[in-house]
């Protein structure tokens, strides 16, 4: 199963659309990324650009414990791929910070598992 990198940037505030390949058929999502200074990490909310439905919010963008965790795989009924984030150096960084998104740690997305 191919996956799609998802273009991040350490913007704490960040809104963009992408059209990704998910089981056999183009979907259209909003991203919004925002960072939390307090406790220093990442969440993602999710909007479906058709009904303009909020599917998924304040989901944390940590990596797990070994690259198969899918962070949206109890949302797989949603039907929108799995995601994970990916850890893309030899960083010392356990997860992404205000400085290492979409260098040191990516998110890749692909059909839904």
């Amino acid at each position: 199963m191919p996956y799609q990198k998802i273009p991040l940037n350490t913007s704490p505030d960040q809104t963009f659309q992408i059209t990704l390949p998910v089981d056999g058929k183009n979907i259209t999502l909003e991203f919004n990324l925002k960072y939390n200074e307090i406790a220093e990490y990442w969440i993602m909310k999710i909007t479906d650009t058709v009904t303009n439905t909020v599917l998924l919010d304040s989901i944390p963008l940590l990596p797990g414990d070994s690259p198969a965790n899918n962070i949206l795989e109890q949302y797989s009924y949603l039907g929108i791929g799995s995601a994970y984030i990916v850890k893309a150096s030899n960083s010392n960084a356990d997860y992404p910070n205000s400085n290492n998104l979409g260098t040191e740690f990516l998110l890749a997305w692909g059909d839904t598992i």
